[in-house]
């Protein structure tokens, strides 16, 4: 075999050997290479093109920075208005957010106070054009690359977005911020854009300017702060919804970190000594949030209840909601609300908690929900200004046997399983089970063993043997063993499922134990009221809500409603509502009959005797009422025996069974 050689000619190629052959060179038509480089571009081409561009860009900035005027009227940022609420009606109920904006001379906030906020939010205040183009790059980058809002504002340009602009984050608004901050600060002094500053920012609590902080706070003038005050007040401007301690422990954990940065980070640009900041070790905790004196009785709830569906299902953040202008109008019905609360007043006016140990600390929650999801009426404490918490909106009261038909509904829509690895069984209202008390809690592997080592048993209200009986007639008598075991056959998990799509929450859920069927779970009055409105609807529900719709000076807002959805087979909701109007016609709720015709209704207890439930329904309302007694500070619950001097076999429902007897008597068809 013979290779050519390039050069030409012809060698032998020796056997087992390979020879290495260079690559050809391959030689495009001269014609070719001329066209191709005919169409790329000199240096000296790129250099001009270049310079071009630059020039171009240069002359457009200048000219953006000429025809950039400071505004000369404040936005509304400086101008907070009132909220105002209404009743489903369109009449007034309250008017929340006064113009909560007092104006300070820059003399009157202590030295160590601005200390505290140059440090913390711009060091190089006083020695700086106005704008920081390093902090600047790092936002347009943020907003080129799709990564996190970036602040990289000087306090100058904060003002400025304060004053004169919007909130909104954009590459024109970033740039007429920048070109109004830099020529601000040639016609302002630094002291006076620093006063302006302080006196428009927001820091929660509807308070706009340090003024109104330091009183929305600690109760003081801005004067009166010391600087472990301030530090905190500096803290709130990276976020006051994420550094007010009184929304959330995580908030408090992290306010007090910033709180500790900030008085580091001032000794360390000179605003404060080393022994000075020693002196602050313990965080300046603030004063709870002040109420305002126009929410007293309901309405404080209600507000409040509203103002929280805004937040979560409108576009408005909470700083712009408290800038105010906004008209809220709300689902709840004031005769309603009314009915409501003298229900409540009439059924616990003979309570003497003075005298009798059981009658004190009762708290009572209820909520009214029509059956399209409207929160139409709630009752959330004695008043509001007096206990702000909510109980009608708590999940930490467990509803008991008021659980049972959510377990019922499970079962007729799921079938059962008695053993493993067996076809799913249906079962149907006439099924029965084993009513006796005492009877051993099955799973299909065999009997149930609890963690204290003992096998869980069936426990009956009273204790009572009811023998055989159909799971109807289990949900109509309120015998509570046949459905402890029908959540087991039928999977607790499924019964969890069931129970998440008639709307409680996943927080509000019980342990996957036994007691899981008879009702370990702690959904509020409100969510309770919205489940059961789903065997009222045929298997439709809503998730309640509470507002209706949202305007700022009469232009709508958007606002996310729910939208209805099949939860239930409507035949199987048919058969729990079947039961629920049986257990009113002579069951174990026919104390409320009286309220008026076709009602379906449940009472609920629990095992250890610390909550009573009334749960049902008209045509047209679904309104849950459930009666604790908790100290508020630790919400530990305390047994509701003896209350009101009742006989100790006395149940546990029956004081919630008079509160909604009455309301629905009252309010009820409306």
């Amino acid at each position: 075999m013979r290779a050519q050689r390039r050069g030409g000619g012809a060698e032998e190629e020796k056997p087992g050997r390979r020879r290495w052959r260079p690559l050809r060179r391959i030689d495009y038509p001269r014609r070719g290479r001329r066209r191709i480089r005919r169409w790329l571009p000199s240096w000296r081409q790129l250099l001009l093109l270049s310079g071009v561009g630059a020039s171009a860009l240069t002359g457009w900035l200048a000219w953006f920075f000429v025809t950039t005027e400071v505004p000369d009227d404040l936005n509304s940022f400086a101008t907070q208005q009132n909220n105002v609420y209404f009743w489903a009606d369109g009449t007034e109920m309250a008017r929340v957010g006064e113009t909560n904006r007092q104006e300070v001379p820059l003399e009157q906030v202590p030295k160590p106070v601005r200390g505290a906020v140059l440090a913390a939010e711009n060091a190089t205040f006083y020695s700086d054009p106005g704008v920081s183009f390093k902090g600047i790059g790092r936002a347009v980058w943020a907003m080129v690359s799709g990564g996190e809002t970036q602040g990289g504002s000087t306090i100058t340009q904060q003002y400025v977005k304060n004053s004169y602009l919007n909130q909104h984050q954009d590459y024109s608004r970033k740039l007429r911020e920048a070109v109004i901050a830099i020529k601000l600060d040639h016609r302002m002094s630094k002291d006076d854009i620093l006063a302006g500053y302080l006196n428009t920012s927001w820091f929660g609590r509807g308070s706009y300017g340090i003024e109104r902080a330091a009183a929305a706070y600690y109760g003081k003038d801005v004067a009166q702060l010391d600087v472990s005050e301030g530090a905190f007040l500096a803290a709130l401007l990276k976020g006051a919804g994420q550094y007010d301690p009184a929304l959330s422990p995580e908030n408090r954990e992290r306010a007090e970190e910033r709180w500790s940065w900030i008085l580091d980070r001032m000794v360390e640009v000179g605003e404060l000594s080393a022994a000075e900041r020693a002196r602050y070790t313990v965080f300046p905790e603030p004063k709870p949030q002040p109420r305002s004196a126009g929410l007293g009785g309901q309405v404080g709830y209600l507000v409040d209840l509203a103002r929280s569906y805004v937040e979560s299902h409108g576009d408005l953040t909470p700083a712009q909601l408290d800038l105010g202008g906004h008209q809220i109008v709300t689902t709840f019905e004031k005769p309603r609300v009314d009915a409501l609360a003298v229900a409540v007043q009439e059924a616990t006016k003979d309570l003497d908690p003075d005298n009798r140990e059981a009658d004190r600390l009762l708290k009572v929650g209820a909520a009214s929900v029509a059956l399209d999801g409207r929160i139409v009426a709630l009752y959330g404490g004695p008043n509001y200004l007096k206990q702000g918490f909510n109980n009608a909106n708590t999940s930490t009261v467990p509803v008991g046997s008021a659980f049972t038909p959510l377990v019922y509904a499970a079962g007729l829509s799921q079938g059962v399983q008695y053993r493993r690895g067996g076809d799913r069984t249906p079962v149907t209202p006439a099924t029965p089970y084993n009513g006796d008390n005492g009877v051993n809690v099955m799973t299909p592997e065999g009997p149930y063993w609890g963690r204290d080592g003992k096998i869980a048993k069936t426990a009956n209200d009273g204790k009572r043997n009811w023998g055989p009986v159909s799971l109807r007639g289990a949900v109509e008598q309120s015998v509570n063993g046949p459905m402890m075991q029908l959540g087991m056959d039928v999977g607790l998990d499924r019964v969890q499922k069931t129970a998440a799509d008639l709307g409680l929450l996943p927080g509000s859920m019980g342990e996957l134990v036994p007691a899981f069927g008879v009702g370990n779970s702690t959904p509020s009055a409100i969510r309770a009221a919205g489940a059961y409105a789903a065997f009222g609807a045929g298997g439709n529900r809503t998730d309640p809500y509470s507002v209706l719709r949202i305007t700022r000076n009469g232009e709508p807002l958007p606002l996310r409603l729910p939208a209805a959805a099949q939860v239930l087979p409507p035949a199987v909701a048919g058969e729990v509502d079947a039961a629920l109007k049986g257990a009113v016609r002579g069951g174990s709720a026919a104390a409320v009959a009286e309220a008026g015709p076709d009602l379906a209704a449940k009472p609920g207890t629990t095992a250890d005797r610390t909550a009573g439930w009334m749960v049902g329904y008209d045509g047209q309302l679904s309104t849950a009422v459930a009666v604790f007694r908790a100290d508020l500070r630790d919400m530990k619950l305390l047994s509701l025996e003896g209350l009101g001097g009742a006989a100790p076999d006395t149940p546990d429902s029956a004081l919630p069974t008079r509160i909604w007897t009455a309301y629905m008597k009252a309010a009820g068809g409306r």
